[in-house]
């Protein structure tokens, strides 16, 4: 029997990705500055509102005021009059120093080896996934997804399609037979646009200038059903339509929703805290797993403990795909692989502002194929 799998993406213009791009962004700067920065920041964002909070402790001298303009404006609120714009709205900022009781856990000095032994920043849960679906080699309704919602910002910034607006989300549905993608059953659009911007025709623009751009042609057919703004109208966005957050998309960040996920966000926080390196170092695993052919797909679970460097737990579950047990490949990563937090911070420089790259369109997969957590450079003995 055919079974179905829908996975969305949003645009930078997504009120949640603005707060995301946000804390990435003054994350960026922190480690710009000061390598060696903590950063918890949150931020929440409403009609002309932007509210910046949480933790942080470095050298440097941030103006997040400055930054949360300067990412506001490159989205592309700019006009004034809309509900929210770079220059008119109110930004507040709330941030304190990282508590004593963490930093007490994770920061060592000392020789490197030392170092090393840094405890992870928090407890948590982290999971990694990888498949042969894409080149990538991650779920393909979730690549497809971004892909839209990725052209869907193009066609706006290059003026192809002069009457859109920052804001929209894209899903689509895959069909499967068995576990082998077979076409592509529906796709969604909400483009935020201007008033007089006629339904009739904005559809037709979507269909001609992005979905059939950004989605593979033979995957389409003739039943593939397509919903480009149900309600008619999408004129209000942004933050003026509905309140932001950061981490509210962790599916769109992560694998769509296709595989678990530990439930920890990644904007705005440095990378000791294992929500995001746990996370990357898990991806990192079950990529190389399948790319090394160990399995054709791979999840793996790592879990910390506040102030403990070794991982409490690993687990890697191939799904009954691979071509040695999972046992022999647990073996594999402890004998290659230091999974301490300060170990793979060390090993994908995450001390290096590079966070903002992946703010938006996900952390894993084409969209991340440079970042180092992205690589299939190991080789199991």
């Amino acid at each position: 029997m055919n079974r179905y799998f829908t996975s969305e993406s949003v645009t930078c213009g997504h009120p949640d990705k603005i707060c995301d791009q946000i804390a990435d962004r003054i994350l960026d700067e922190a480690l710009r500055q000061d390598p060696d920065a903590h950063v918890a920041c949150e931020v929440t964002a409403n009609t002309n509102k932007v509210h910046i909070f949480g933790e942080m402790t470095n050298d440097g001298d941030l103006d997040c005021d400055q930054l949360a303009r300067q990412v506001i404006s490159e989205i592309g609120y700019t006009t004034a009059g809309l509900g929210f714009d770079a220059e008119n709205c109110l930004i507040t900022t709330d941030l304190h120093l990282q508590s004593p009781d963490i930093a007490r856990g994770i920061v060592r000095h000392g020789v490197s080896d030392e170092k090393l032994n840094a405890g992870a920043g928090d407890q948590g849960i982290m999971f990694g996934y990888a498949c042969r679906q894409t080149s990538h080699l991650m779920p393909l309704p979730i690549e497809l997804a971004h892909a839209l919602a990725k052209r869907l910002e193009r066609v706006r910034r290059t003026g192809e399609l002069p009457n859109l607006l920052p804001d929209g989300k894209t899903q689509v549905t895959v069909e499967y037979d068995g576990m082998t993608p077979k076409r592509i059953s529906a796709v969604v659009i909400s483009a935020q646009h201007i008033a007089d911007y006629p339904t009739k025709q904005l559809r037709q623009d979507i269909i001609t200038h992005v979905i059939f751009p950004a989605l593979p042609s033979n995957m389409i057919d003739g039943d593939t059903q397509f919903f480009i703004n149900p309600t008619g109208r999408f004129v209000e966005g942004g933050p003026a339509a509905d309140s932001g957050l950061t981490g509210r998309k962790l599916m769109v960040d992560t694998y769509g929703g296709y595989a678990r996920h530990g439930g920890g966000a990644f904007s705005g926080k440095d990378a000791s805290k294992v929500d995001r390196s746990g996370a990357y170092m898990a991806r990192y695993l079950a990529k190389n797993i399948v790319a090394n052919e160990l399995a054709d797909r791979c999840e793996v679970q790592l879990s910390y403990a506040i102030g403990l460097a070794e991982p409490l737990s690993l687990r890697v579950d191939t799904f009954g795909s691979g071509n040695v047990s999972e046992d022999e490949i647990c073996k594999m990563i402890i004998s290659n692989i230091d999974l301490r937090p300060a170990a793979i911070i060390q090993r994908f420089n995450l001390t290096a502002p590079v966070f903002s790259r992946v703010s938006c369109y996900g952390h894993f997969g084409s969209n991340a194929s440079q970042m180092p957590w992205e690589q299939t450079d190991i080789h199991f003995q």
